[in-house]
């Protein structure tokens, strides 16, 4: 968290980290302290909670790793032996030390006991103007196109004539080219329209041709099948029984038919002899 008041760029900003013990007993500074060039920590503060029987000897470090020797750039013990379990704050304060020199935190136990509720802020500072070439604003600030002894001009490409001709030109081309694709698609939405209609229309006629065409072939069908109720009588279930009979079972020959057709026969061989004799 940085707490800060306003300044100018001659003026120090002051900060705290958030708890770097907020994960566990051990912390990783480079991702604690702020990325700020000329950085330097002034402050370690921190509280927990010791549990431990009185009786017992524990002692708990706070410390940080000298990142750049061997052993510690901080180092702080509380000797809790013989002492009931209790809960502990402190800020100690330290002489500015460059934020590379701060290795790894961590809080450690030596005896028997544990550490609860750990809590470890680290206050610094810094110069935003420790590099002047950060902000042109910034004291001592130096162009970097300036250079003794030359004259370097500057040119925005942008301002050369010919390639604003040529901006130009495509953007004339990309408006041609979007007007050309907007009226295509308006002639086809028109073409899409049309034929919607047009289909809208045939299906109208087809279903009008299609229901009088259904009309006539049932109205055939009806003439077809009419019948008038009164053609329709019911016979009676009546078993008619025969009532004429033969006498002897047999009957006699017609022999008037007979000389009929003898008649008939003789006829005609005389006019199939008459034609031979032609």
């Amino acid at each position: 968290m940085l707490v800060c008041s306003s300044y100018s760029y001659s003026e120090e900003i002051f900060g705290t980290t958030q708890n770097a013990a907020n994960a566990g007993l051990n912390w990783v500074m480079q991702e604690v302290l702020p990325a700020q060039a000329g950085l330097t920590v002034n402050t370690v503060i921190y509280r927990y909670t010791a549990v431990k029987d009185p009786a017992t000897g524990m002692v708990v470090y706070v410390q940080n790793e000298n990142a750049e020797a061997p052993g510690y750039i901080f180092r702080e013990a509380d000797d809790w032996s013989g002492l009931p379990g209790n809960t502990i704050s402190k800020a100690i304060p330290v002489a500015s030390i460059p934020k590379e020199l701060w290795g790894d935190g961590s809080i450690e136990v030596e005896g028997e006991g544990e550490v609860t509720n750990p809590l470890v802020i680290y206050g610094y500072q810094y110069d935003p103007c420790f590099d002047p070439q950060t902000d042109p604003s910034c004291p001592g600030y130096k162009d970097p196109f300036e250079i003794p002894g030359f004259d370097i001009n500057v040119k925005n490409p942008l301002d050369d004539d010919f390639i604003q001709d040529e901006i130009d030109r495509k953007a004339t081309l990309r408006d041609e080219d979007q007007e050309d694709r907007d009226r295509k698609k308006v002639a086809s939405d028109d073409d899409d329209a049309d034929d919607e209609r047009l289909e809208q229309v045939l299906g109208i006629v087809n279903d009008t041709l299609i229901a009088a065409e259904a009309a006539a072939i049932a109205a055939e069908l009806t003439a077809m099948n009419y019948i008038p109720q009164s053609y329709y009588t019911e016979l009676p279930s009546t078993e008619y029984v025969e009532t004429v009979s033969l006498k002897g079972g047999e009957l006699p020959d017609n022999t008037r038919g007979r000389r009929v057709n003898f008649a008939q026969q003789l006829l005609h061989e005389k006019m199939v002899e008459m034609q031979y004799k032609q």
